[in-house]
Protein backbone atom coordinates (compact mmCIF):
# COMPACT_ATOMS: atom_id res chain seq x y z
CA UNK A 1 0.00 0.00 0.00
CA UNK A 2 1.52 3.09 -1.04
CA UNK A 3 0.54 7.21 -0.15
CA UNK A 4 1.03 10.19 -2.39
CA UNK A 5 2.50 13.25 0.05
CA UNK A 6 1.99 16.94 -0.32
CA UNK A 7 4.46 19.17 1.80
CA UNK A 8 2.97 22.36 3.58
CA UNK A 9 6.32 24.56 3.17
CA UNK A 10 4.55 27.29 5.04
CA UNK A 11 3.87 25.02 7.84
CA UNK A 12 0.41 26.74 8.12
CA UNK A 13 -1.93 23.84 7.23
CA UNK A 14 -3.39 22.17 4.78
CA UNK A 15 -4.69 25.54 3.02
CA UNK A 16 -0.89 26.02 1.58
CA UNK A 17 -0.45 24.49 -2.03
CA UNK A 18 1.34 21.33 -2.33
CA UNK A 19 4.65 20.99 -3.74
CA UNK A 20 7.16 17.88 -4.24
CA UNK A 21 9.92 17.21 -1.96
CA UNK A 22 12.54 17.98 -4.72
CA UNK A 23 10.97 21.48 -4.80
CA UNK A 24 11.38 22.07 -1.07
CA UNK A 25 14.67 20.70 -0.52
CA UNK A 26 16.07 23.59 -2.76
CA UNK A 27 15.10 25.76 -0.03
CA UNK A 28 18.27 24.93 2.14
CA UNK A 29 17.61 23.65 5.81
CA UNK A 30 13.77 23.51 6.31
CA UNK A 31 12.81 20.10 5.98
CA UNK A 32 16.36 18.63 5.67
CA UNK A 33 16.03 15.14 7.06
CA UNK A 34 18.83 15.05 9.30
CA UNK A 35 18.28 19.16 10.89
CA UNK A 36 14.77 17.22 11.44
CA UNK A 37 16.82 14.47 13.37
CA UNK A 38 18.17 17.00 15.59
CA UNK A 39 15.65 19.09 16.16
CA UNK A 40 12.94 16.23 16.86
CA UNK A 41 15.78 14.84 19.14
CA UNK A 42 16.00 17.90 21.15
CA UNK A 43 12.27 17.62 22.11
CA UNK A 44 12.12 14.16 22.83
CA UNK A 45 14.62 14.20 25.35
CA UNK A 46 13.13 16.47 27.37
CA UNK A 47 9.50 13.77 27.39
CA UNK A 48 12.24 10.52 27.70
CA UNK A 49 14.08 12.49 30.54
CA UNK A 50 10.94 12.68 33.03
CA UNK A 51 10.25 9.40 32.80
CA UNK A 52 13.40 8.33 35.41
CA UNK A 53 14.39 11.68 36.29
CA UNK A 54 11.65 13.05 38.89
CA UNK A 55 11.88 9.73 40.62
CA UNK A 56 15.49 11.13 42.37
CA UNK A 57 13.58 14.29 43.21
CA UNK A 58 10.81 12.93 44.30
CA UNK A 59 12.47 12.91 48.18
CA UNK A 60 12.99 16.12 47.98
CA UNK A 61 9.99 17.51 46.81
CA UNK A 62 8.29 15.22 49.76
CA UNK A 63 10.19 17.14 52.46
CA UNK A 64 9.76 20.49 50.80
CA UNK A 65 6.44 20.05 50.13
CA UNK A 66 5.17 17.88 53.06
CA UNK A 67 3.68 15.43 50.83
CA UNK A 68 2.58 11.90 51.69
CA UNK A 69 4.06 8.52 49.95
CA UNK A 70 0.90 8.26 48.27
CA UNK A 71 1.36 12.13 46.40
CA UNK A 72 4.72 11.05 45.88
CA UNK A 73 3.15 7.75 43.94
CA UNK A 74 0.86 10.65 42.03
CA UNK A 75 3.73 12.31 41.16
CA UNK A 76 4.88 9.41 38.79
CA UNK A 77 1.13 7.85 37.89
CA UNK A 78 -0.28 11.15 37.56
CA UNK A 79 2.44 11.69 34.42
CA UNK A 80 2.30 8.14 32.96
CA UNK A 81 -1.45 7.87 32.95
CA UNK A 82 -2.05 11.14 30.78
CA UNK A 83 0.54 9.61 28.80
CA UNK A 84 -0.66 6.26 28.03
CA UNK A 85 -4.22 7.18 27.81
CA UNK A 86 -3.54 10.00 24.88
CA UNK A 87 -0.74 8.97 23.05
CA UNK A 88 -3.24 7.35 20.23
CA UNK A 89 -4.85 10.27 20.01
CA UNK A 90 -1.91 12.71 19.97
CA UNK A 91 -1.26 10.18 16.78
CA UNK A 92 -4.46 10.83 15.31
CA UNK A 93 -4.58 14.93 15.93
CA UNK A 94 -0.82 15.05 13.74
CA UNK A 95 -2.23 12.73 10.93
CA UNK A 96 -4.89 15.40 10.87
CA UNK A 97 -3.34 18.68 11.31
CA UNK A 98 0.42 17.95 10.28
CA UNK A 99 2.98 16.56 12.89
CA UNK A 100 5.10 19.71 12.89
CA UNK A 101 2.24 22.25 14.36
CA UNK A 102 1.24 19.23 17.27
CA UNK A 103 5.04 18.62 17.29
CA UNK A 104 5.55 22.38 18.44
CA UNK A 105 2.64 22.64 20.08
CA UNK A 106 3.66 19.77 22.23
CA UNK A 107 7.08 20.94 23.14
CA UNK A 108 6.22 24.43 24.02
CA UNK A 109 3.24 23.16 26.19
CA UNK A 110 5.42 20.27 27.69
CA UNK A 111 7.83 23.16 28.44
CA UNK A 112 5.67 25.27 30.31
CA UNK A 113 3.96 22.47 32.13
CA UNK A 114 7.46 21.91 33.60
CA UNK A 115 8.03 25.71 34.39
CA UNK A 116 4.82 25.98 36.04
CA UNK A 117 6.19 22.84 38.19
CA UNK A 118 9.16 24.68 39.55
CA UNK A 119 6.94 27.03 40.46
CA UNK A 120 3.86 25.62 42.27
CA UNK A 121 3.75 25.81 46.28
CA UNK A 122 1.96 22.84 46.86
CA UNK A 123 1.42 19.06 45.76
CA UNK A 124 -1.44 19.55 44.49
CA UNK A 125 -0.03 21.78 41.84
CA UNK A 126 2.98 19.14 41.23
CA UNK A 127 0.52 16.30 40.48
CA UNK A 128 -2.21 18.91 38.01
CA UNK A 129 1.00 20.35 36.20
CA UNK A 130 2.65 16.63 35.69
CA UNK A 131 -0.95 15.24 33.95
CA UNK A 132 -0.59 18.27 31.29
CA UNK A 133 3.21 17.02 31.11
CA UNK A 134 1.88 13.65 30.16
CA UNK A 135 -0.67 15.17 27.64
CA UNK A 136 2.12 17.51 25.54
CA UNK A 137 4.51 14.80 25.87
CA UNK A 138 2.27 12.80 24.21
CA UNK A 139 1.71 15.08 21.78
CA UNK A 140 4.90 14.93 20.24
CA UNK A 141 6.09 11.89 20.85
CA UNK A 142 4.10 10.19 17.56
CA UNK A 143 4.50 13.64 16.08
CA UNK A 144 8.49 13.39 16.31
CA UNK A 145 7.88 9.64 14.65
CA UNK A 146 5.46 11.35 12.14
CA UNK A 147 8.18 13.94 10.52
CA UNK A 148 10.90 10.91 10.60
CA UNK A 149 8.63 8.71 8.81
CA UNK A 150 7.80 11.26 5.97
CA UNK A 151 11.08 12.98 5.94
CA UNK A 152 13.56 10.16 5.30
CA UNK A 153 13.92 7.65 2.40
CA UNK A 154 13.20 3.87 3.23
CA UNK A 155 17.31 3.13 2.86
CA UNK A 156 17.44 5.97 5.69
CA UNK A 157 14.47 5.32 8.05
CA UNK A 158 16.38 3.02 10.39
CA UNK A 159 19.67 4.92 10.85
CA UNK A 160 17.58 7.96 11.86
CA UNK A 161 15.27 5.79 14.07
CA UNK A 162 17.96 4.19 15.66
CA UNK A 163 19.64 7.49 16.43
CA UNK A 164 16.02 8.75 17.92
CA UNK A 165 15.83 5.29 19.77
CA UNK A 166 19.62 6.26 21.31
CA UNK A 167 18.10 9.76 22.35
CA UNK A 168 15.51 7.97 24.58
CA UNK A 169 17.47 4.90 25.51
CA UNK A 170 20.13 7.46 26.54
CA UNK A 171 17.63 9.72 28.09
CA UNK A 172 15.75 7.33 30.19
CA UNK A 173 19.04 5.88 31.87
CA UNK A 174 20.56 9.12 32.08
CA UNK A 175 17.64 10.49 34.11
CA UNK A 176 18.79 9.48 37.62
CA UNK A 177 22.49 10.73 36.77
CA UNK A 178 21.33 14.29 35.89
CA UNK A 179 18.40 14.04 38.53
CA UNK A 180 21.04 13.44 41.25
CA UNK A 181 23.43 16.31 40.44
CA UNK A 182 20.51 18.76 40.14
CA UNK A 183 19.01 17.72 43.48
CA UNK A 184 22.12 17.30 45.39
CA UNK A 185 24.02 20.81 44.44
CA UNK A 186 21.01 23.03 42.70
CA UNK A 187 17.23 22.05 43.59
CA UNK A 188 14.19 19.89 43.14
CA UNK A 189 13.11 22.67 40.97
CA UNK A 190 15.61 22.94 38.37
CA UNK A 191 14.76 19.46 37.63
CA UNK A 192 12.01 20.83 35.75
CA UNK A 193 12.75 24.52 34.70
CA UNK A 194 15.60 22.95 32.83
CA UNK A 195 13.04 21.52 30.54
CA UNK A 196 12.59 25.33 29.87
CA UNK A 197 15.91 26.17 27.77
CA UNK A 198 15.51 23.11 26.33
CA UNK A 199 12.09 23.14 25.06
CA UNK A 200 13.08 27.17 23.96
CA UNK A 201 15.79 25.38 21.78
CA UNK A 202 13.48 22.96 20.11
CA UNK A 203 10.65 25.19 19.47
CA UNK A 204 12.88 27.90 17.79
CA UNK A 205 14.71 24.72 15.16
CA UNK A 206 11.24 23.34 14.74
CA UNK A 207 10.00 26.74 13.67
CA UNK A 208 13.30 27.23 11.18
CA UNK A 209 13.37 23.21 10.28
CA UNK A 210 10.84 21.33 10.28
CA UNK A 211 8.44 21.06 7.10
CA UNK A 212 4.51 20.01 7.13
CA UNK A 213 4.21 16.79 5.17
CA UNK A 214 0.83 15.56 4.99
CA UNK A 215 -0.79 12.62 2.88
CA UNK A 216 -2.76 13.00 0.23
CA UNK A 217 -5.64 10.70 2.13
CA UNK A 218 -4.81 11.96 5.54
CA UNK A 219 -7.90 11.79 7.93
CA UNK A 220 -10.54 14.55 7.63
CA UNK A 221 -12.80 14.06 10.57
CA UNK A 222 -12.42 12.85 14.26
CA UNK A 223 -13.79 9.71 15.93
CA UNK A 224 -15.04 10.91 19.23
CA UNK A 225 -16.88 7.82 20.66
CA UNK A 226 -13.76 5.86 19.49
CA UNK A 227 -11.52 8.28 21.23
CA UNK A 228 -13.73 7.85 24.60
CA UNK A 229 -13.53 4.19 24.48
CA UNK A 230 -9.81 3.97 23.93
CA UNK A 231 -9.00 6.07 26.25
CA UNK A 232 -11.68 4.61 28.82
CA UNK A 233 -10.17 1.14 27.95
CA UNK A 234 -6.64 2.68 28.42
CA UNK A 235 -7.37 4.83 31.51
CA UNK A 236 -9.08 1.34 33.24
CA UNK A 237 -6.27 -0.46 32.01
CA UNK A 238 -3.15 1.39 33.57
CA UNK A 239 -5.14 2.28 36.98
CA UNK A 240 -5.68 -1.27 37.44
CA UNK A 241 -1.99 -2.04 37.21
CA UNK A 242 -1.31 1.22 39.26
CA UNK A 243 -3.15 0.35 41.50
CA UNK A 244 -2.59 -3.64 42.08
CA UNK A 245 0.69 -3.30 44.14
CA UNK A 246 -1.25 -1.39 46.93
CA UNK A 247 -4.73 -3.46 46.79
CA UNK A 248 -3.45 -6.25 45.17
CA UNK A 249 -3.93 -8.55 42.76
CA UNK A 250 -7.16 -10.55 43.87
CA UNK A 251 -9.22 -7.36 45.01
CA UNK A 252 -12.28 -6.97 43.48
CA UNK A 253 -11.34 -3.14 42.65
CA UNK A 254 -8.39 -4.43 40.66
CA UNK A 255 -10.45 -6.70 38.71
CA UNK A 256 -13.44 -4.49 38.04
CA UNK A 257 -11.41 -1.60 36.21
CA UNK A 258 -9.66 -4.64 34.11
CA UNK A 259 -13.22 -6.15 33.50
CA UNK A 260 -13.93 -2.55 32.46
CA UNK A 261 -11.18 -1.86 30.42
CA UNK A 262 -12.07 -5.71 28.33
CA UNK A 263 -15.16 -4.41 27.78
CA UNK A 264 -14.10 -1.05 27.09
CA UNK A 265 -11.59 -2.62 24.39
CA UNK A 266 -14.38 -4.39 22.87
CA UNK A 267 -17.29 -1.43 22.46
CA UNK A 268 -14.05 0.12 20.93
CA UNK A 269 -13.43 -2.95 18.45
CA UNK A 270 -17.04 -3.05 18.01
CA UNK A 271 -17.43 0.58 17.00
CA UNK A 272 -14.25 0.84 14.57
CA UNK A 273 -16.09 -1.27 12.14
CA UNK A 274 -19.05 1.04 12.33
CA UNK A 275 -17.29 4.66 11.64
CA UNK A 276 -16.65 6.12 8.19
CA UNK A 277 -12.84 7.10 9.20
CA UNK A 278 -12.13 4.92 12.35
CA UNK A 279 -9.80 6.51 15.00
CA UNK A 280 -7.10 3.24 14.17
CA UNK A 281 -8.17 1.01 11.51
CA UNK A 282 -8.85 -2.54 12.80
CA UNK A 283 -7.21 -3.91 9.63
CA UNK A 284 -4.20 -2.48 10.66
CA UNK A 285 -2.98 -5.43 12.84
CA UNK A 286 -4.20 -7.77 9.53
CA UNK A 287 -0.56 -6.52 9.57
CA UNK A 288 0.80 -9.97 11.18
CA UNK A 289 4.76 -7.73 11.34
CA UNK A 290 3.33 -4.63 12.90
CA UNK A 291 1.36 -6.51 15.74
CA UNK A 292 3.97 -8.28 16.06
CA UNK A 293 6.20 -4.88 16.77
CA UNK A 294 3.21 -4.07 19.39
CA UNK A 295 3.52 -7.15 21.60
CA UNK A 296 7.58 -7.24 21.16
CA UNK A 297 7.49 -3.69 22.27
CA UNK A 298 5.40 -4.45 25.61
CA UNK A 299 7.01 -7.60 26.31
CA UNK A 300 11.18 -5.80 25.55
CA UNK A 301 9.32 -2.68 27.98
CA UNK A 302 8.50 -5.22 30.85
CA UNK A 303 11.74 -6.77 30.65
CA UNK A 304 13.68 -3.54 30.86
CA UNK A 305 11.69 -1.01 32.72
CA UNK A 306 10.23 -3.53 35.25
CA UNK A 307 13.91 -4.91 35.75
CA UNK A 308 15.30 -1.55 35.74
CA UNK A 309 13.28 -0.44 38.77
CA UNK A 310 14.67 -2.88 41.19
CA UNK A 311 18.85 -2.11 40.08
CA UNK A 312 17.81 1.45 41.27
CA UNK A 313 16.79 0.34 44.73
CA UNK A 314 19.19 -2.41 44.48
CA UNK A 315 22.64 0.13 43.87
CA UNK A 316 21.01 2.76 46.34
CA UNK A 317 19.59 0.67 49.41
CA UNK A 318 21.86 -2.50 49.25
CA UNK A 319 25.01 -1.28 47.98
CA UNK A 320 24.83 2.45 49.78
CA UNK A 321 25.45 3.97 46.78
CA UNK A 322 24.01 8.16 46.23
CA UNK A 323 21.78 8.96 43.28
CA UNK A 324 24.90 10.36 41.43
CA UNK A 325 26.76 7.04 42.48
CA UNK A 326 24.00 4.89 41.60
CA UNK A 327 23.40 6.64 37.89
CA UNK A 328 27.03 6.06 37.56
CA UNK A 329 26.99 2.60 37.67
CA UNK A 330 24.28 2.33 35.12
CA UNK A 331 26.72 3.65 32.71
CA UNK A 332 27.74 1.46 31.26
CA UNK A 333 23.76 0.51 30.03
CA UNK A 334 23.24 4.23 28.78
CA UNK A 335 26.68 3.88 26.41
CA UNK A 336 25.75 0.59 25.18
CA UNK A 337 22.56 1.66 24.12
CA UNK A 338 24.01 4.82 22.83
CA UNK A 339 26.76 3.23 20.71
CA UNK A 340 24.35 0.54 19.71
CA UNK A 341 21.19 1.90 18.56
CA UNK A 342 23.06 3.41 15.46
CA UNK A 343 24.46 0.40 14.14
CA UNK A 344 21.22 -1.28 14.61
CA UNK A 345 19.67 0.94 12.44
CA UNK A 346 22.37 0.17 10.29
CA UNK A 347 22.42 -3.53 10.58
CA UNK A 348 18.24 -3.63 10.13
CA UNK A 349 18.92 -1.83 7.43
CA UNK A 350 21.31 -4.16 5.47
CA UNK A 351 19.80 -7.71 7.14
CA UNK A 352 16.03 -6.99 7.94
CA UNK A 353 14.90 -6.33 11.56
CA UNK A 354 14.10 -10.10 12.11
CA UNK A 355 17.68 -11.13 13.37
CA UNK A 356 18.37 -8.32 14.78
CA UNK A 357 15.33 -8.17 17.07
CA UNK A 358 15.58 -11.97 18.22
CA UNK A 359 19.10 -11.59 19.35
CA UNK A 360 18.59 -8.61 21.02
CA UNK A 361 15.89 -10.07 22.91
CA UNK A 362 17.89 -13.04 23.25
CA UNK A 363 20.62 -10.61 24.67
CA UNK A 364 18.54 -8.61 27.20
CA UNK A 365 16.86 -12.34 28.66
CA UNK A 366 21.08 -13.36 29.54
CA UNK A 367 21.19 -9.50 30.90
CA UNK A 368 18.48 -10.29 32.81
CA UNK A 369 19.40 -13.74 34.01
CA UNK A 370 23.02 -12.26 34.98
CA UNK A 371 21.28 -9.68 37.07
CA UNK A 372 19.41 -12.56 38.97
CA UNK A 373 22.83 -13.64 39.97
CA UNK A 374 23.73 -9.55 41.77
CA UNK A 375 24.48 -10.11 45.42
CA UNK A 376 25.59 -7.82 48.52
CA UNK A 377 29.26 -7.96 47.18
CA UNK A 378 29.06 -8.36 43.43
CA UNK A 379 32.04 -6.60 41.98
CA UNK A 380 31.44 -3.47 40.14
CA UNK A 381 33.04 -4.86 36.87
CA UNK A 382 30.71 -8.22 36.88
CA UNK A 383 27.85 -5.46 37.58
CA UNK A 384 28.92 -3.28 35.00
CA UNK A 385 29.02 -6.67 32.23
CA UNK A 386 25.43 -7.17 32.83
CA UNK A 387 24.47 -4.04 32.47
CA UNK A 388 26.53 -3.49 28.91
CA UNK A 389 24.71 -6.52 27.91
CA UNK A 390 21.67 -4.95 28.39
CA UNK A 391 21.79 -2.14 26.56
CA UNK A 392 23.49 -3.28 23.95
CA UNK A 393 20.45 -6.23 23.96
CA UNK A 394 18.34 -3.39 24.10
CA UNK A 395 18.87 -1.47 21.35
CA UNK A 396 18.32 -3.31 18.13
CA UNK A 397 14.77 -3.64 19.71
CA UNK A 398 13.77 -0.19 20.46
CA UNK A 399 15.46 0.49 17.15
CA UNK A 400 13.99 -2.56 15.65
CA UNK A 401 10.14 -2.91 17.01
CA UNK A 402 9.93 0.83 16.23
CA UNK A 403 10.80 0.80 12.41
CA UNK A 404 7.72 -2.39 12.15
CA UNK A 405 5.38 -0.68 13.85
CA UNK A 406 5.93 2.79 12.10
CA UNK A 407 6.86 1.19 8.63
CA UNK A 408 4.24 -1.26 7.98
CA UNK A 409 1.50 1.14 8.23
CA UNK A 410 0.65 3.70 5.97
CA UNK A 411 1.79 7.04 5.55
CA UNK A 412 -1.06 8.64 6.17
CA UNK A 413 -1.53 6.42 9.89
CA UNK A 414 2.06 7.40 10.60
CA UNK A 415 1.03 9.36 13.44
CA UNK A 416 -1.41 6.74 14.96
CA UNK A 417 1.48 3.89 14.39
CA UNK A 418 3.52 6.36 16.49
CA UNK A 419 1.12 6.24 19.28
CA UNK A 420 0.39 2.78 18.98
CA UNK A 421 4.11 2.35 19.95
CA UNK A 422 4.33 4.61 22.56
CA UNK A 423 1.23 3.55 23.93
CA UNK A 424 2.96 -0.54 23.74
CA UNK A 425 5.80 1.07 25.37
CA UNK A 426 4.50 2.89 28.71
CA UNK A 427 1.77 0.31 29.46
CA UNK A 428 4.59 -2.29 29.29
CA UNK A 429 6.49 -0.49 31.41
CA UNK A 430 3.43 0.18 33.88
CA UNK A 431 3.07 -3.80 33.79
CA UNK A 432 6.37 -4.84 34.49
CA UNK A 433 6.99 -2.68 37.42
CA UNK A 434 3.42 -4.08 38.71
CA UNK A 435 4.01 -7.51 38.07
CA UNK A 436 7.70 -7.74 38.59
CA UNK A 437 6.79 -6.09 41.76
CA UNK A 438 4.42 -8.47 43.19
CA UNK A 439 6.89 -10.69 42.21
CA UNK A 440 9.30 -9.32 44.68
CA UNK A 441 6.65 -8.09 47.45
CA UNK A 442 5.66 -12.44 47.33
CA UNK A 443 8.86 -13.19 47.78
CA UNK A 444 9.63 -10.84 50.40
CA UNK A 445 6.39 -11.73 52.23
CA UNK A 446 7.62 -15.49 51.49
CA UNK A 447 11.56 -15.36 52.72
CA UNK A 448 11.73 -12.65 55.67
CA UNK A 449 9.62 -14.01 58.54
CA UNK A 450 12.23 -17.15 58.43
CA UNK A 451 15.27 -15.11 57.59
CA UNK A 452 14.78 -12.90 60.45
CA UNK A 453 13.54 -15.94 63.00
CA UNK A 454 16.89 -17.36 61.26
CA UNK A 455 19.20 -14.59 62.40
CA UNK A 456 18.17 -14.98 65.86
CA UNK A 457 16.18 -11.54 66.10
CA UNK A 458 13.50 -10.34 68.22
CA UNK A 459 9.96 -12.18 66.75
CA UNK A 460 7.95 -9.28 65.10
CA UNK A 461 4.45 -8.49 65.12
CA UNK A 462 2.05 -8.70 62.41
CA UNK A 463 2.32 -5.37 61.80
CA UNK A 464 5.86 -4.93 62.21
CA UNK A 465 6.78 -7.53 59.98
CA UNK A 466 4.28 -5.64 57.02
CA UNK A 467 6.26 -2.83 57.89
CA UNK A 468 9.36 -4.62 57.90
CA UNK A 469 8.62 -6.07 54.01
CA UNK A 470 7.65 -3.10 52.71
CA UNK A 471 10.70 -1.45 53.36
CA UNK A 472 13.00 -4.27 52.58
CA UNK A 473 10.82 -4.16 48.95
CA UNK A 474 12.74 -1.02 48.29
CA UNK A 475 16.32 -2.17 49.22
CA UNK A 476 15.74 -0.65 52.96
CA UNK A 477 16.31 -1.99 56.33
CA UNK A 478 13.87 -1.33 58.79
CA UNK A 479 16.16 -0.71 61.56
CA UNK A 480 14.26 1.14 64.54
CA UNK A 481 16.11 4.60 66.33
CA UNK A 482 18.27 3.70 69.22
CA UNK A 483 18.41 -0.72 68.16
CA UNK A 484 22.15 -2.02 69.72
CA UNK A 485 24.76 -1.41 66.43
CA UNK A 486 24.66 -5.14 66.73
CA UNK A 487 21.50 -5.81 66.13
CA UNK A 488 20.97 -3.35 63.64
CA UNK A 489 23.92 -4.96 61.29
CA UNK A 490 21.99 -8.49 61.52
CA UNK A 491 18.70 -6.52 60.72
CA UNK A 492 20.38 -4.89 57.83
CA UNK A 493 22.05 -8.02 56.42
CA UNK A 494 18.16 -9.75 56.94
CA UNK A 495 16.54 -7.01 54.69
CA UNK A 496 19.37 -7.40 52.01
CA UNK A 497 19.56 -11.09 52.21
CA UNK A 498 15.61 -11.08 51.42
CA UNK A 499 16.03 -8.21 48.92
CA UNK A 500 18.05 -9.54 47.00
CA UNK A 501 16.01 -12.79 46.83
CA UNK A 502 12.71 -10.47 45.66
CA UNK A 503 15.12 -9.54 42.96
CA UNK A 504 16.47 -12.68 41.45
CA UNK A 505 13.03 -14.12 41.31
CA UNK A 506 11.96 -10.72 39.72
CA UNK A 507 14.66 -10.56 37.37
CA UNK A 508 14.11 -14.71 36.60
CA UNK A 509 10.80 -13.74 35.54
CA UNK A 510 12.32 -10.18 32.97
CA UNK A 511 14.78 -13.11 31.66
CA UNK A 512 11.35 -15.38 30.70
CA UNK A 513 9.46 -12.79 29.28
CA UNK A 514 12.27 -11.60 26.99
CA UNK A 515 12.75 -15.45 25.60
CA UNK A 516 9.22 -15.28 24.65
CA UNK A 517 9.89 -11.89 22.81
CA UNK A 518 12.70 -13.73 21.27
CA UNK A 519 9.58 -16.25 19.83
CA UNK A 520 7.43 -13.14 18.80
CA UNK A 521 10.29 -11.34 17.20
CA UNK A 522 10.61 -14.26 14.02
CA UNK A 523 7.14 -12.98 13.40
CA UNK A 524 8.52 -9.38 12.42
CA UNK A 525 9.41 -8.60 8.95
CA UNK A 526 10.42 -4.66 7.18
CA UNK A 527 8.00 -2.37 6.73
CA UNK A 528 5.96 -2.65 3.84
CA UNK A 529 5.41 1.03 3.27
CA UNK A 530 8.54 2.21 4.87
CA UNK A 531 9.21 3.84 0.99
CA UNK A 532 6.25 5.73 0.93
CA UNK A 533 7.80 8.82 2.87
CA UNK A 534 10.27 11.66 1.26
CA UNK A 535 11.94 9.05 -0.99
CA UNK A 536 13.52 12.05 -2.87
CA UNK A 537 14.51 14.10 -0.02
CA UNK A 538 17.44 15.46 0.20
CA UNK A 539 20.12 13.67 2.27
Amino acid sequence: MTSQTTIDTTGSGGDAPAVSSDATSAKGMRGHPWLTLITVAVGVMMVALDGTIVAIANPAIGEDLKATWSDLQWITNAYFLALAVSLITAGKLGDRFGHRQTFLIGVAGFAASSAAIGLSQGITMVIVFRVFQGLFGALLMPAALGLLRATFPAEKLNMAIGIWGMVIGASTAGGPILGGVLVEHVSWQSVFFINVPVGVLAVALGVWILLDHRAENAPRSFDLLGIAALSAAVFCLVWAIIKAPEWGWGDTGVWAFIIGSLASFGFFAFWETKVKEPLIPLGLFRSVPLSAGVVLMVLMAISFMGGLFFVTFYLQGVRGLGPVDAGLHLLPLTGMMIVGSPLAGAMITKVGPRIPLAGGMALTALAMYGMSTLDTDTASAVMSLWFALLGLGLAPVMVGATEVIVGNAPLELSGVAGGLQQSAMQVGGSLGTAVLGAVMASKVDNDLPGNWTGAGLPPLTPEQLEGAATAVQKGGAPVPPGTPEAIAGKIADVAHETFISGMSAASLVAAGVAVVAVLVAFLTKKGENAGAGAGAAHI
